[in-house]
């Protein structure tokens, strides 16, 4: 009877030893697998199961102890049995609080992956709603970005070209104007010749007009003294015609025809010297002046073709470079209206860049976070299957204490009450321990 007895309690550490080591594992390897409504009553349970299955339990080892003292005259010490119930009401605190702790630890974890699942439900409908990046099709915007690229290539070369022409015309503008103003300096010489010429002939003319008057005068003169003369000579013919001999002792007279002749022969003689002198230099002047006006003429007609021709060649440019100005402006509008429509495109690019930078920006945060998270519960998991190995520990000492305990009963109960004593005493604490199990099971 003793060593069946004895057998059912073994099977009955057995079989609370197996359902323990088999439900410690499992809740480890799961820690998402907790619940609160069975975590802690299923841990409690194990633990009371065990430390009142392994040999009666303390409080039953002390009763035990207690009446076979009475009944034997001392077989158990009661101070022993005092610190034994001691150790075990603190480990069953240290039991509790860690039971207290895991179920702390066990609603984090559920609120974590609450907030967990949520995050991802939210991420799963933002991308449902959005649709994945990697399925967007860019090809479109690339071969618009790149024509436009083109475009805006061919539009720089085309404004460098006429940037260019504008540089060449300007060029051409500015030795167009060194030309003209050489020629107006040329025309402004000539114009100058010319006015001295001019002042020359007056001078000439002048001169002319005094010789003209001169001879004029010296005519007007000749013309007095050929009058003076004839009158002359027809008083003397009338005073020779009644003549009068008077015989006068008297010098004899001078030939005034004689003296007249000679004298108009040396007036004639000046005045032809002169006439010829003032005919050769007005003829020399006349040449002179004729040959110098031939040539500034000449000089001046082909002045005025010069003229002509640089300005019609300055009013030929003029309009060219107010066409290519009118020309540069159309140009520059046009190249700002692209610019700016450029501009406009690129800043919803870079506006759509933003927006998807940020967008992965909060995924990449969403992803830390997860990450965060993911190392807080491998680290509340760690803790756990620490915590957990705590209890295996416990248990195990719990149940290697107990065995003892145990054993020592029966020995001491065979030894001293004797062995029909001892059956009963043994039967009566397995079933005390059976109904303590079955009532810490209940609870």
């Amino acid at each position: 009877m003793f060593f069946n007895q004895g057998s059912s309690a073994g099977s009955m550490v057995r079989q609370t030893r197996s359902y323990t080591s088999s439900a410690a594992p499992h809740k480890a390897h799961s820690v998402s697998g907790y619940s609160l409504r069975q975590g802690p009553r299923i841990s409690s349970t194990q633990v009371r199961t065990v430390s009142s299955g392994y040999g009666g339990g303390m409080g039953m080892g002390m009763g035990m102890g207690m009446g076979m003292g009475m009944g034997s005259g001392g077989g158990f010490d009661l101070t022993n049995a005092l610190d034994q119930s001691a150790v075990h009401l603190n480990e069953k605190a240290t039991m509790q609080n860690l039971n207290d702790r895991l179920a702390s630890y066990l609603e984090k974890v559920r609120s974590l992956e609450a907030a967990n699942a949520k995050l991802e439900k939210q991420i799963r409908e933002y991308y449902e709603q959005k649709g994945p990046a990697a399925e967007r099709d860019y090809s479109n915007y690339w071969a618009i970005i790149n024509d436009l690229k083109d475009k805006i290539a061919a539009a720089t070369i085309g404004n460098a070209n006429i940037l260019l022409q504008i540089d060449n015309s300007k060029l051409a503008a500015d030795d167009f104007k060194t030309k003209f103003e050489h020629e107006l300096m040329m025309r402004q010489s000539v114009e100058a010749d010319i006015a001295n010429l001019r002042r020359l002939l007056d001078q000439t003319t002048l001169t002319k007009a005094d010789l003209e008057m001169q001879i004029e005068s010296l005519q007007d003169e000749l013309a007095y003294l050929k009058k003076n003369h004839a009158e002359e000579l027809a008083a003397l013919r009338s005073q020779l015609t009644g003549t009068v001999n008077v015989e006068v002792d008297a010098r004899p007279q001078q030939d005034l025809n004689k003296v007249l002749e000679e004298m108009r022969a040396q007036y004639e003689s000046i005045t032809d010297k002169h006439r010829r002198d003032q005919e050769a230099w007005f003829a020399e002047k006349s040449t002179t002046l004729s040959k110098e006006v031939a040539i500034n003429t000449e000089t001046i007609q082909t002045s005025k073709t010069e003229i002509g021709d640089l300005r019609r060649t300055l009013q030929g440019l003029e309009i060219e470079l107010q066409s290519q100005l009118s020309m540069k402006g159309a140009l520059e509008n046009t190249l700002g209206e692209t610019e700016a429509r450029y501009s406009a495109m690129l800043a919803g690019f870079q506006n759509t860049i933003n927006m998807l930078e940020g967008e992965l920006a909060n995924v990449r945060a969403s992803i830390e976070q997860q990450g965060q998270d993911y190392r807080m519960l491998l680290d509340i998991k760690t803790r756990l299957e620490q915590e957990i190995a705590t209890y295996r520990s416990l248990i195990e000492t719990e149940e290697s204490r107990g065995l003892k305990n145990h054993r020592h009963k029966h020995h001491c109960a065979h030894f001293q009450l004797g062995r029909p004593t001892g059956r009963t005493c043994c039967s009566q604490t397995h079933a005390h321990t059976h109904k303590h199990t079955h009532t810490l099971s209940d609870q």
